[in-house]
């Protein structure tokens, strides 16, 4: 069924926030992770460890989702409700409540998750994101 420009407008403003709403988690979970790491020296040093070191490697997966997201909202082409069910099936693939499809990051991401309320905060918005989008009833559906 083919959604409306006001449908297609919600959308793409959720998703917008969506991705606003990964970044800032993103960006604790990296924070956490480095001070569980230790001093890393200067902004290119800390990317460098970020993007290479086996410690943050977990990390990967979400970025990769983040980086998917972000590329297709860039696009001019229109959005719908499966692209919105494609995301947040992905995402709770990797976070809950969804099939753990991913024990590795979901483990790591527990265990911060209960260790620093930036992270318990960030997770709660990024829950009641997935919750206002466009999902089936089991929670089943396409990976991103």
């Amino acid at each position: 069924m083919k959604q409306n420009n006001e449908q297609q407008a919600k959308i793409r403003a959720q998703l917008n926030e969506l991705s606003r709403v990964l970044r800032h988690l993103h960006k604790v979970l990296i924070d956490a992770e480095t001070k569980r790491f230790g001093p890393v020296g200067n902004p290119f040093e800390h990317l460098q460890l970020v993007t290479n070191h086996p410690r943050f490697a977990w990390l990967h997966q979400l970025s990769g989702l983040m980086i998917e997201l972000d590329e297709r909202l860039d696009d001019d082409e229109p959005v719908d409700d499966t692209l919105a069910r494609i995301y947040k099936t992905a995402l709770e693939q990797l976070i809950g409540p969804g099939t753990n499809s991913q024990p590795d990051f979901r483990r790591r991401y527990m265990a911060l998750l209960h260790d620093a309320p930036e992270i318990t905060i960030a997770h709660g918005d990024l829950r009641r994101l997935l919750g206002e989008l466009p999902g089936t009833e089991s929670g089943a559906g396409t990976s991103a």
